[in-house]
C-alpha cells in the first residue's frame, strides 16, 4: 500500500532526527508485524505507524486497538528473541510508540506517541 510506505517513510525521517537508528521496517515473524523498529540510547522502540488523508473522522492513533497492542508485543517478543543485530539486547528498555501521519494536501502532519500502551501480559 503506497500510502502506509509513505507514511513509514517520514516516521522513520523525524525518527532518525530524533537520533534513533532504524534497526528494522515491516518486520513480519508468522501473521505478525511491527512497521519500524529503532534503538535510541539504551532503547529498542517498536513503532506502529497509522497513516491516513484528512479529513479523518477517527485520529490514527485511535486505531491501534487492545488487539493491535497485543499483536504487536508478539511480535516484539519474537524479534527479540530473534534478533541478530549487536545493537539490540535483551538489557535494553523496551517502548511501544505509535506515530500517526496525516496528508492533507501536500503537508504532513506528524504525531509522536512515546509509549502509546504498555503491554498486559495475561
Amino acid at each position: 500500500m503506497l500510502l502506509g510506505k509513505k507514511g513509514e517513510d517520514v516516521a522513520c525521517r523525524f525518527l532518525e532526527g530524533m537520533g534513533h537508528r532504524i534497526v528494522a521496517r515491516n518486520y513480519r515473524s508468522g501473521h505478525l508485524e511491527i512497521d519500524i523498529i529503532s534503538t535510541q540510547g539504551n532503547g529498542v522502540h517498536f513503532v506502529e505507524v497509522k497513516s491516513r488523508v484528512a479529513p479523518v473522522a477517527v485520529a490514527p492513533e485511535e486505531n491501534v486497538t487492545p488487539l493491535k497492542q497485543k499483536k504487536i508485543a508478539n511480535a516484539a517478543l519474537k524479534y527479540l528473541h530473534g534478533s541478530k543485530d549487536p545493537g539490540v539486547t535483551w538489557g535494553m528498555d523496551v517502548s511501544f510508540d505509535v506515530v500517526a501521519v496525516t496528508f492533507d494536501g501536500g503537508e504532513e502532519k506528524l504525531e509522536w506517541f512515546p509509549d502509546a500502551f504498555i503491554p498486559m501480559y495475561v
